[in-house]
């Protein structure tokens, strides 16, 4: 195969990635903390004394906590062994965690870690330890193609996911693959907002033939 077709091959294969990687990303590493943090019942001791304190205000263990929207239809979960929160610094903890959430289209996300972090908004969420996030493949319909798997792996992922701030990066090596091709770095920073992705370090991409 000749230099052209190779690189319009991976040319194409990059603009796919970069289409579907805010859809396995953005808005599900944030769900559910600010629920969480308004909704868990707050300990009876004074309010100053908590905040002083860098110990937690409340502990869940073996958790699971469910989303619905207005028609009872599931869109998100996150469960986990167990969950911390800190008053002093509204962080929250989820060992264990397992986050999932589904699109109106149906479109199923999961994402997993050995260790969640979340600030009290959920506009800083980070994953550490065995961090995947799983896009699961949507078939076509009509005016939408087919959305093939999409996962990211990584010892850690950081997401900033505000309005005026939709990132996600790494300083650990990670792994993109989507459907058949897949590509490799020892680091990344993806900016949703600019649409550009950059992998930094040894970078390796392998595009298989489609069917």
């Amino acid at each position: 195969m000749s230099a052209s077709p190779v690189m319009h091959r991976l040319q194409q294969g990059w603009e796919q990635l970069l289409q579907y990687l805010p859809v396995a990303l953005m808005g599900l590493l944030a769900l559910g903390s600010w629920w969480l943090v308004r909704n868990a019942p707050m300990p009876q001791w004074p309010i100053l004394e908590r905040q002083q304190r860098h110990q937690p205000d409340y502990v869940m263990k073996t958790f699971s906590v469910k989303n619905f929207d207005a028609a009872g239809r599931l869109q998100s979960q996150v469960q986990g062994r167990e969950l911390r929160h800190y008053p002093d610094t509204g962080m929250l903890e989820i060992d264990q965690a397992h986050m999932r959430s589904i699109s109106p289209e149906g479109q199923i996300t999961v994402a997993t870690a050995n260790l969640a972090l979340s600030n009290a908004d959920g506009s800083q969420v980070q994953l550490f330890g065995n961090a995947i996030v799983t896009r699961e493949p949507l078939p076509a319909t009509p005016g939408t193609p087919a959305r093939p798997r999409l996962e990211m792996r990584s010892e850690f992922l950081q997401a900033f996911t505000s309005a005026h701030a939709e990132r996600v990066r790494s300083d650990q090596p990670v792994t993109l693959t989507r459907g058949r091709d897949r590509f490799t770095a020892d680091g990344m920073e993806y900016d949703h907002r600019s649409q550009v992705l950059q992998l930094r370090g040894h970078v390796r991409g392998m595009l298989m033939p489609g069917p």
